[in-house]
């Protein structure tokens, strides 16, 4: 049992991106090997594209780099299912720079509750439920105002290109959190009377986070 506060957590921006490599081929597996064109270093951060829905738009850590194959670490595809096996080939996009968010004053999510099938049959007198997805989720970043910095400025440019782009929140423990979305940015700053002017901004979410405990 563990609790943990967020006090200390850095933020950080993908802000320059290596060109996409080709995955040939996927593994099933409780982590996924990935054949590709050329490797990553152990510890590099990427972006994976492929047949599988569940893994798309998501960040990874590559490890265990052979020449030809990389580890997605944490990604278990063992489930054929739900990762058919021999329809794992895409891309990947290496993160080569990450950018600070200095100043942050507080990041909050919203959506991803579990949306629900309400049936009954016409012998019954009652109704029951089937989970089926989950709401979009979203972000709020509040950050205080300063245009000058260059997370600030960072997230300017990232919202008006519209393109997704990675996060990266890494806690005092070390541990990780990786988010993959599109951003929007308000540059109006609110000002309340004795209180720090400040910014925000958005990220809508496109895959789920991605965590390592270190």
């Amino acid at each position: 049992m563990a609790v943990s506060l967020p006090n200390g957590i850095v933020f950080a921006l993908a802000t320059a991106y290596a060109a996409s490599l080709t995955v040939t081929a996927a593994s099933n597996a409780n982590e996924a090997v990935l054949t590709v064109t050329n490797t990553l270093a152990a510890g590099d951060f990427f972006e994976f594209t492929s047949g599988w829905s569940k893994a798309n738009n998501r960040v990874y850590r590559a490890k265990s780099p052979t020449g030809t194959t990389i580890v997605a670490e944490g990604l278990d595809t063992t489930l054929t299912a739900l990762y058919p096996a021999g329809t794992g080939a895409g891309s990947i996009r290496k993160i080569n720079s990450w950018t600070q968010i200095t100043q942050m004053m507080g990041c909050t999510s919203s959506g991803g509750e579990p949306q629900y099938q309400t049936y009954s049959f016409m012998e019954q007198d009652f109704d029951s439920q089937i989970p089926t997805t989950t709401s979009a989720q979203s972000l709020a970043l509040e950050i205080a105002d300063d245009p000058a910095l260059a997370g600030y400025q960072a997230l300017r440019t990232i919202a008006q290109t519209r393109s997704t782009t990675a996060m990266r929140g890494t806690l005092p423990s070390g541990s990780l959190i990786l988010y993959n979305g599109i951003f929007a940015f308000d540059e109006t700053p609110s000002m309340t009377k004795g209180n720090l002017m400040s910014v925000k901004a958005g990220v809508a979410l496109q895959g789920r986070p991605v965590r390592y405990a270190s």
